[in-house]
């Protein structure tokens, strides 16, 4: 049976500037544009960083589990004549394994796994890197 391809989420209003994200697994997040929740920028960063963090984990992780992982993402969000956007999209791996062959042979493949991801297995950053459109409908 082919895997579906579909991918959603439905947004609900929960009062000004609120709201909260919903999947079809019945997975949650609330975010919003003030206050305590994570920001829609926040959450586009979050994605981009944990697509390539679940690709890089279960790469190294056939080799060693990790003592350590962290991954940073940062951008500069601008305002200019073609509207909002972030430019400057950095991301940092903190990555460390123990000692050891089994660790040793994660560290050699952590670089790889993290241009594999980047380059070719992370829908999130490849989507945003190939510029897909986002087409709107108003009911």
């Amino acid at each position: 049976m082919a895997e579906d391809s579909a991918r959603s989420v439905e947004i609900t209003r929960l009062g000004l500037g609120s709201y909260e994200a919903v999947n079809p697994r019945g997975g949650r997040i609330r975010f919003g544009a003030k206050g305590d929740d994570f920001t829609p920028v926040e959450l586009l960063l979050a994605a981009i960083a944990g697509c390539t963090a679940a690709d890089v984990d279960y790469i190294t992780v056939k080799r060693s589990e990790p003592s350590g992982f962290r991954v940073r993402m940062s951008g500069t969000k601008i305002r200019d004549t073609e509207g909002n956007r972030l430019e400057d999209l950095h991301m940092t791996f903190e990555v460390t394994f123990p000692d050891g062959e089994a660790g040793d042979a994660a560290r050699a493949a952590l670089p790889s796994a993290v241009e594999r991801s980047h380059d070719r297995l992370c829908t999130v950053s490849r989507t945003v890197a190939h510029g897909t459109p986002v087409t709107v409908e108003v009911r």
